[in-house]
């Protein structure tokens, strides 16, 4: 039983992987990644058992070790050299590090009276995880380079947010979990982020100038091995959610109201970066490289981070769900917005 609901798991995926390679699709943001992901959430509405019982354990051993291994090819792929290049521009890092984690935490803390007079507090506390997650590094480096912006200080915010990000977000969590979670223990998710976070992540570092070659010629496989675990992190977790009747609580219109306001949150902070960039005199290279940088959020370190925040518990889907739509939502807007700011500079150099 065990092995045929693998093999119909594998084929599932793999049959959405297929059917996702569509040109047009990809102009908008959309590619096979985010399909599959949505074919994971239908996977564990329809069979909810398959993730929650059947491979429960399987499932467990292999997101647990995944994310080690996340982040260890993250810390093999990061070359600290070109980390380096471009440091000296301290306005701009310091409004991109800002925005990532001070602007969104702020802004989420705005809305908190609202969700609890809504008597929805578990939502809030996962719009408030989004708000405290780092950056993206690959999508924030292509948007950048697309709007014409300084790439090299993008790569440079990108990794050193990622970097952050693995002290700040669960500092900023620790805040509030203990509220919604009486279960939440500091201590516990603190061994845990050193062992299987930050302790992979130094290893991998330490092992760049062997492989760290190696990595970049195959980030492509490299990047599937990441898909992979995010996308059975998604769905165990989904599995868990359904299987324990937790979105029993939760509204469609909520569902539908949250989709709005991840938009309206994407589209506040990239103007309020833009009136920060003007107000400090950048140029239009800094402003797009401050905008793209600074209002993205790293699915990858959202997905991973809550195997080690929330572990295993039910209601991990919930804490996942605004992630996925505003990943989903800063693919589609920022790529329109990239190229629109792009195609402006580009005209702009050419008069």
């Amino acid at each position: 039983m065990l092995k045929q609901s693998s093999e119909a798991l594998f084929l599932f995926f793999q049959e959405i992987d297929n059917c996702c390679n569509m040109k047009f699709l990809a102009k908008y943001g959309v590619d096979g990644f985010i399909l599959s992901l949505i074919g994971a959430i239908i996977l564990a509405y329809v069979y909810p058992q398959l993730g929650a019982v059947t491979l429960d354990k399987a499932l467990g051993f292999a997101t647990t070790y995944g994310v080690s291994i996340t982040f260890f090819l993250y810390g093999l792929k990061l070359d600290t050299k070109q980390l380096l290049v471009g440091i000296s521009n301290w306005k701009l890092h310091t409004l991109i590090q800002s925005s990532t984690f001070i602007f969104f935490p702020v802004l989420a803390l705005l809305v908190k009276p609202w969700f609890d007079s809504m008597g929805q507090p578990v939502l809030w506390l996962a719009i408030f995880y989004l708000g405290a997650l780092p950056s993206t590094v690959s999508s924030s480096v292509v948007m950048v380079s697309l709007s014409g912006g300084n790439v090299v200080s993008a790569i440079f915010n990108a990794t050193l947010s990622s970097l952050l990000g693995i002290v700040l977000t669960p500092l900023w969590m620790s805040l509030f979990m203990g509220q919604v979670n009486s279960n939440f223990d500091l201590t516990d998710v603190l061994m845990k982020l050193v062992l299987q976070v930050i302790v992979p992540v130094i290893i991998g570092m330490s092992l760049n100038k062997f492989g760290g070659a190696w990595a970049q010629k195959n980030k492509v496989a490299l990047k599937m091995v990441d898909q992979t675990v995010i996308i059975l992190i998604v769905y165990q977790s989904f599995c868990d959610s359904f299987d324990h009747h937790i979105f029993a609580t939760l509204p469609i219109s909520n569902i539908i109201w949250l989709s709005v306001g991840m938009i309206v949150l994407f589209q506040v902070v990239y103007q309020l970066i833009k009136w920060c960039a003007h107000r400090l005199g950048f140029n239009e290279a800094d402003t797009s490289t401050a905008i793209f940088c600074g209002s993205k959020k790293s699915l990858v370190h959202g997905t991973v981070m809550s195997k080690v925040l929330f572990g295993a518990g039910a209601e991990v889907g919930i804490y996942l769900l605004p992630i996925m739509i505003y990943h989903a939502g800063q693919l589609i807007g920022a790529s329109y917005l990239a190229s629109k700011r792009g195609e402006k500079m580009a005209q702009q150099s050419n008069h």
